[in-house]
């Protein structure tokens, strides 16, 4: 089955974009970035910003463009049954050379998961130096670590 990721979520204000892989299933049918309720990544952020979670979508973007972070996956499309990274077949990155002109801010990349930072790495080239972070995947099919030490992995985002 042929997905496609959404548009970012970013301003010109953005210093950090943080890069997923490719929406899952839940997060297709919602419309809406980590939109699986088991998926920690928002809960994640209004923790480490010490913010009231909410799950109002709209909420949550205002609250990444407070906190001057975009948000967006590295795949524009993709061949996938179901929504696990491993099922991605035939690939096409997102035009990252455009959008990092157009966000000139933008200083940190932090990737969600290994996968979103091992197809960066294979089909994006950087002309300027960025500082790229490879963190824990938040999804619920990471069950490699504990719940605690991901978030704490994730919590170098409050000294960026």
């Amino acid at each position: 089955m042929k997905s496609f990721s959404f548009p970012p979520i970013s301003s010109i204000n953005s210093t950090i974009l943080i890069l997923g892989t490719m929406p899952g299933t839940k997060s297709l049918e919602l419309n809406q970035y980590y939109g699986h309720n088991q998926n920690n990544f928002w809960k994640f952020l209004f923790t480490i910003f010490s913010k009231d979670f909410s799950n109002d979508y709209e909420i949550k973007k205002a609250f990444l463009l407070q906190n001057k972070i975009a948000l967006w996956d590295v795949l524009q499309h993709c061949d996938r049954v179901g929504s696990l990274d491993s099922a991605i077949k035939n690939e096409i990155a997102n035009d990252f050379e455009t959008f990092l002109k157009q966000h000139p801010n933008i200083k940190t990349i932090l990737f969600n998961g290994q996968k979103a930072a091992h197809f960066f790495k294979k089909y994006v080239k950087l002309e300027d130096p960025y500082q790229l972070i490879t963190l824990p995947s938040t999804s619920p099919a990471n069950a490699s670590k504990p719940l605690q030490s991901k978030l704490e992995e994730w919590k170098i985002i409050r000294t960026l």
